[in-house]
């Protein structure tokens, strides 16, 4: 079986991460996995920025439209994308680039996962019992595990719930569960290319992108959304569809809509950028011009 080399090509929304992944997937004999919160949903097309049918034709893509909507995607759901990639990308001689904004996921695969055990029916009905008083559910972990709440908030429903999972089915802390089970990384040996692009720059690429997706039929693929899975989904609170959604119940005009997902996607970008400034030991971080030739040698080194 061939080898297969990797890399990561992380950057801020509208940076052009997806057209650098495809020039080099081209030239490197290379698949890529899209590591996108949003893109991983089918019908999540548009609001996505997803790359084009005729684009996903060109070279094999991980990590698009493999869930539905109303599923709810994790680090498990890129974790078994991974796999998959890799399995492919060896079976086929391909090497493989790791392409996305949502590089939370991408850290969290690096660093590592560690072994949650399987949730007995009882542990799963008595949690859901106690989690329909939230802040009791909260102190109690308080008191059993006061090091890892630290972190959590009464509200974050979510990560209570996965604490008082695991307490309940081993009878230990979570955090002294986590010691004795430290995690093992998921991605190994691969470099990570931070891709920059100036602040202006940036700037009126997120403006023209909120302009075409708005032409391209944003507002009919939302109420479409909508109408098969309503508002409750995670999928459904992403920047993009809420403030369609705002639009749609006549709260805000399409001027205002424009406005506001271009607001709200340059304040993401800031935080992407700030996230991986500070949480990546960075290979390179440059402009494409200075990262592409830098991924060619990568990618092509014997």
């Amino acid at each position: 079986m061939a080898s297969m080399k990797q890399l990561a090509i992380i950057g801020s929304t509208a940076s052009g991460k997806s057209a650098l992944a495809l020039d080099l997937a081209e030239r490197c004999n290379a698949y890529i996995l899209s590591i996108d919160s949003l893109s991983i949903y089918r019908d999540i097309d548009i609001a996505s920025a997803k790359p084009s049918v005729q684009e996903l034709l060109l070279t094999k893509h991980f990590g698009i439209d493999r869930l539905n909507p109303d599923e709810n995607a994790s680090v498990v759901t890129f974790i078994d994308e991974y796999k998959r990639a890799c399995e492919h990308s060896l079976s086929d001689g391909k090497n493989l680039i790791i392409v996305g904004g949502s590089s939370f996921y991408l850290k969290s695969m690096i660093e590592g996962l560690s072994n949650i055990p399987e949730y007995s029916q009882e542990t799963i009905v008595k949690t859901q019992e106690i989690m329909t008083d939230l802040i009791a559910a909260h102190q109690m972990l308080c008191t059993v595990d006061p090091q890892i709440m630290e972190k959590i908030t009464s509200g974050d429903t979510y990560r209570i719930e996965k604490m008082m999972l695991l307490y309940l089915e081993t009878g230990m802390a979570p955090s002294t569960w986590f010691k004795e089970h430290p995690p093992l990384p998921i991605i190994t040996d691969c470099p990570i290319l931070n891709l920059k692009i100036d602040r202006e720059v940036l700037r009126q690429k997120i403006a023209l992108r909120t302009d075409l997706m708005i032409r391209s039929g944003l507002i009919d693929e939302v109420a479409s959304l909508e109408r098969l899975y309503g508002r409750v989904p995670n999928s459904m609170k992403a920047i993009g569809i809420v403030e369609t959604l705002a639009y749609l119940d006549g709260k805000i005009t399409k001027t205002e809509l424009q406005e506001l997902i271009s607001t709200h996607t340059a304040q993401l970008a800031k935080r992407q950028q700030t996230f991986n400034a500070h949480q990546f030991s960075l290979t390179a971080s440059a402009e494409a011009d200075i990262l592409r030739p830098m991924a060619l040698t990568l990618l092509k080194q014997s």
